[in-house]
């Protein structure tokens, strides 16, 4: 089974309310066996232009564990509190099983 990654490029633009919702995120994240590889941290632009100032990467142990923690309830009750304190763009990418 190959692993799945949620990657995350997010401005944060109130700092406060986004961290209620990084408070409730984890417990969420655990649920459905995903854990972060990368949650904030330093990051150096190598190449084009960052779409936001905060990187995110999760790992699942497969697309469809990413999916089901992506769209259920407990994700999908806070994720306004994200949609409303910052802006950015999100992925689901496969791993590579080579």
């Amino acid at each position: 089974m190959t692993k799945a990654y949620i990657v995350g490029e997010v401005t944060v633009h109130n700092p406060e309310g986004y961290g209620q919702y990084a408070q409730k995120v984890p417990g969420t994240i655990a649920q459905y066996q995903g854990k972060y590889v990368v949650r904030g941290g330093t990051s150096t632009q190598l190449e084009g232009k960052a779409q936001g100032s905060r990187r995110v990467v999760i790992e699942f142990p497969s697309r469809a564990a990413a999916e089901t923690w992506y769209h259920s309830p407990e994700y999908q009750a806070i994720l306004p509190l994200r949609l409303a304190h910052s802006q950015g763009h999100i992925a689901l990418v496969d791993g590579f099983d080579g």
